[in-house]
This record gives structure tokens, C-alpha cells and sequence, in this order.
């Protein structure tokens, strides 16, 4: 099932669907797909509930239409184009992975590691900040929604991948003034997607490496899918220069696939974490359990887990 859909939008059916449906030989034309095949499939994904069937005609089922059409601001498949090229082969590998604790993407083979591989490829790493973009962009609406930026003038993205967060945060609060904060290469592509909102005016993207160089300074600091790609040390350091970086009473936002406390009921989060340890040498997601005590240690005053769309979830500091 899972591969069903990574491979409907791989070949962007949804995306084609929503100009116009189709019968089964028009998509076959479309996407040069063997008859053998190909009423199977679009009938699975009929089954699966993505697409509709009429008098042999396919269309977009609703959700699809709104979530998996690439033309339109609220698609969410980048995360899914990623899982298809990238992790669905290296799951493969999970065994291995498990046997011997070390990643099995491209470092397995004596390739770079992970991060290495992906900003010296301009197209794999546009690809990558979209899907960071459909991870996140679910949760960062929740975030705007939730918390209370009223009191706040300024804030800080950390690591802002395509400005998935950014933008709905400012969006959300015509008030604030946010900076993305990633590696130079990020630039041209989070300012281009800023600009397609029409808040170049409000949102800046300011390069650096969060190993070597302070964050920027700024009242609310925001970290989405960041700590759980490093090892505890590292992300011990990272909540020390956050710490630095904000003012007394400022904030930390800290969102992620949170694991449930007892570890028993979030399998997505879960997922997360073993993806963590086939594409990182240190990485694996964690509790809010967790992740508050690491804040704590680090400095902050008051420390609360809120919950926000699916199995998201943030971890809030107060300095």
C-alpha cells in the first residue's frame, strides 16, 4: 500500500488528475504504463481511498486533490517523493542497520555521509527541503495556532530548510519578523519560496552552520526536525546555544514526531527514529519526557509539551 502511493506521486498522477480526470488508456498514454498493469493500480489506489471511479473515469478523491497536487500551496508531498527515491530502498537495509548500529544510505557503500551527499547536489537537495516542507508544514500551522507569538516581536527558524515553518508562522501573525537560519546553499531556495507568499518583506534568510557559527539573536527560536538527526551531546550543545541566543523570557520551540511517553502507541514516531538510525551515525527521535529534561538541564526555567496536528508535537522552553 505503502509504495502504491509513494509511486502515484513519484510519476505526480494526482498532480495531472487535478487539471482533468482520465480513463485508464489516458493514463497509460500520459505516463507511458503497460496495460497489464495499470487498471490494478489505479483501482488499488481506488481501494486505498486516493482516487474516485466513475462510468471508468478517474479523479482525485478530495484529500488527495487538496494534499498531493503539486501546483497548489497546501501540497505535502515532498515528504513522500523523498520516501520513494531515498528511504523506501534503504528500509531494505533495516537488518543490517539494527545488527550493526551504522547507516545504510550512501555511507554504507563508502559514500559521504548523509548531509554531505545532500547539499553538494543542488536537485537532491531542493527535493529534501520540500519534503521538509510536507513534514512540517501540518505541525507549523498548529504551532501558529498555538502559541501565544502575540507577546513575541521576533523569531528565529533554525536549520529553516525551505521556510515551511517560517511561512506559515509569519502568515499566521502579520506582527512578526522572522529570519531563516541554514547552510548558504538553502538561500536562493528559501527566499524564492518566501516570495511565492509574498513575505520577503517580513522573513529573511540569514546563512550560517549551526556547529560553528551563534545563532542568530531573536525573542522565540524555533527547531523543527533538527535534534533528532545528532547524537545527545550534540543536542545538548544546540540547547546551549539557544539558550545563549534568546533573552530572558524568550522562547524555544522544539517540534518533532514525538515518541508517547511510554513509548507503546506513537508507531510513526517510532518509524522516525529507526529512519534516524538507517540515514544517521547518532540520530533517533524521542520523548517530550526526554526532550524536556534535556531543556532543563540546559537552562530553561519552565518547560510544557503540547500536542498538534497527527502525532506532531512541540516542547516549549521559557529562558
Amino acid at each position: 500500500m505503502s509504495k502504491a502511493l509513494l509511486t502515484a506521486v513519484g510519476l505526480g498522477l494526482f498532480t495531472e488528475l487535478a487539471c482533468a480526470p482520465l480513463d485508464a488508456n489516458g493514463i497509460a498514454a500520459k505516463f507511458g504504463l503497460h496495460q497489464r498493469g495499470v487498471r490494478d493500480f489505479l483501482d488499488l489506489l481506488v481501494a486505498l481511498g486516493l482516487l474516485d471511479r466513475e462510468s471508468g473515469v478517474y479523479s482525485n478523491a478530495p484529500e488527495t486533490d487538496f494534499f498531493l497536487d503539486r501546483a497548489k500551496p497546501t501540497y505535502v508531498g515532498g515528504i513522500l517523493e523523498m520516501c520513494n527515491t531515498r528511504l523506501y530502498p534503504f528500509w531494505g537495509s533495516l537488518e543490517t542497520a539494527l545488527r550493526t548500529g551504522q547507516p545504510q544510505n550512501e555511507a554504507a557503500s563508502g559514500g559521504p555521509n548523509f548531509f554531505g551527499e545532500l547539499y553538494g547536489a543542488p536537485a537532491r537537495l531542493r527535493q529534501f527541503l520540500s519534503a521538509m516542507t510536507g513534514l512540517s508544514v501540518m505541525g507549523a500551522r498548529m504551532i501558529a495556532a498555538k502559541f501565544p507569538f502575540d507577546k513575541y516581536k521576533t523569531f528565529v527558524d533554525v536549520g529553516c530548510a525551505q521556510g515551511g515553518a517560517p511561512v506559515q508562522i509569519a502568515l499566521a501573525h502579520p506582527h512578526l519578523q522572522g529570519i531563516g537560519f541554514d547552510l548558504a546553499p538553502v538561500g536562493p531556495i528559501f527566499e524564492e519560496y518566501v516570495a511565492s507568499f509574498g513575505l520577503s518583506q517580513r522573513l529573511r534568510f540569514q546563512a550560517g552552520d549551526f556547529f560553528k557559527d551563534s545563532l542568530p539573536k531573536a525573542d522565540v527560536i524555533v527547531m523543527g526536525h533538527i535534534l533528532h538527526d545528532w547524537d545527545l551531546e550534540t543536542r545538548r550543545m544546540l540547547i546551549r546555544k539557544v539558550h545563549d541566543a534568546l533573552p530572558m523570557g524568550g522562547a524555544f520551540i522544539v517540534h518533532e514526531n514525538l515518541i508517547d511517553d511510554d513509548r507503546r502507541k506513537n508507531a510513526l514516531g517510532l518509524m522516525t527514529s529507526l529512519t534516524m538510525l538507517i540515514e544517521t551515525p547518532g540520530g533517533s527521535d524521542f520523548t517530550g519526557a526526554d526532550c524536556q529534561g534535556w531543556l532543563k538541564e540546559g537552562g530553561f526555567r519552565e518547560t510544557r509539551v503540547e500536542p498538534l496536528a497527527g502525532h506532531d508535537g512541540m516542547v516549549i522552553g521559557v529562558k
